[in-house]
């Protein structure tokens, strides 16, 4: 009965494909060769057939693999924290988004999107890292992504501080090249260096642009703000050619004009969407290690990802959750929606 409980909660109701085994990319498995196109379709269970409680702690009780083969995307947890410089906790980010996603359902009838009817996706697991060696740490994330990109299957992150950006990106650019990116975030993260380290959350995009990872002309940063230790913060990425928002800039008002133009900068090239949840108000979510008074909300939040629908997005990732700060859950429930949000706009989806 157990086991056809895990089969059901995993791989959708009435599917006869069994489920399969819950590890994740840190341990060896079966390669997986059909196309998704081969595949059935994996749908997160109806809590009216399976209850909520029920399962294993996948993002959306989705199946568990350890290949990449065959899925158009996939949810893969970075548990990493040893790059940050105020408080810790995100290594356990990935976890707890994956509890509070149990609230999440198959469609989004606000855009019509119909992930799960369009692309196969799955759980990934976490990478291993090594959270006494960040360099290292930085070496394997790169590496498993590299083999996620090379099967064709767009990644969606649950982190993890913001120092996982920047592996992410030197895989994905050995595939597509320099690509643009949407850098929703509180802080610019371009930092050069602290305490004579060269890289941690501080500085992903600042190594990004030095190593070519970023078409600098399609890349847009909102929601900056707080205080600084120069008058003029955003100079270096100004020069580089990035658009900065500050969120003062979004104060009470709808960012649906912003994306707009967004959508015509970014073109038709490969997107990466990169957001760390202090980009939000710490009034809705305080679960994060470096917080920022007077933030956006969350409905400008899905304002944001909303507006990347019909670009093409190759991958994503929503950081620097840490649920020691989070009693009550809220901030990594957003931060689930928000990477369901993101599925939604990938380019395959169809809407209804």
């Amino acid at each position: 009965m157990l086991r056809l409980l895990g089969t059901r909660c995993t791989r959708g109701l009435g599917s006869s494909v069994p489920a399969r085994p819950a590890t994740g990319l840190c341990l060896p498995g079966r390669s997986q060769s059909r196309r998704a196109s081969d595949m059935p379709r994996n749908h997160p269970p109806s809590p009216e057939l399976v209850a909520r409680s029920v399962g294993i702690c996948s993002m959306m009780r989705l199946p568990v693999q350890t290949s990449p083969e065959g899925l158009d995307a996939a949810f893969i947890g970075v548990p990493l924290d040893i790059g940050t410089s105020n408080r810790p906790g995100a290594r356990f980010g990935p976890r707890r988004i994956r509890e509070e996603s149990v609230m999440l359902r198959t469609v989004n009838p606000s855009t019509g999107a119909l992930p799960f009817q369009s692309l196969t996706v799955a759980d990934l697991g976490d990478v291993n890292v090594n959270l006494y060696n960040l360099q290292d740490s930085c070496r394997l994330i790169q590496e498993a992504y590299q083999k996620i990109v090379a099967a064709g299957c767009v990644p969606l992150t649950l982190g993890g501080d913001h120092t996982i950006t920047y592996p992410i990106l030197q895989a994905l650019a050995k595939k597509y090249g320099p690509v643009g990116l949407l850098h929703v975030d509180a802080h610019l993260d371009t930092a050069d260096k602290a305490l004579g380290e060269k890289l941690y959350h501080g500085t992903p995009f600042r190594r990004c642009v030095e190593e070519g990872l970023l078409d600098c002309q399609r890349v847009v940063q909102i929601g900056i703000r707080g205080s600084s230790m120069t008058l003029d913060p955003y100079r270096y990425n100004r020069n580089q050619g990035f658009r900065v928002v500050l969120a003062e800039d979004c104060w009470m008002k709808s960012l649906v004009p912003l994306m707009a133009e967004v959508r015509q900068q970014m073109g038709g090239k490969p997107l990466y969407i990169s957001f760390d949840i202090d980009a939000l108000d710490p009034a809705y979510a305080p679960g994060t290690g470096t917080p920022e008074i007077a933030g956006l909300t969350p409905s400008q939040a899905l304002e944001v990802i909303r507006g990347c629908q019909g670009l093409n997005v190759v991958g994503c990732d929503l950081v620097e959750v840490s649920p020691l700060y989070d009693l009550s859950g809220n901030t990594a429930l957003l931060a689930a929606n928000l990477l369901f949000e993101m599925l939604c706009v990938l380019p395959k989806v169809a809407t209804a």
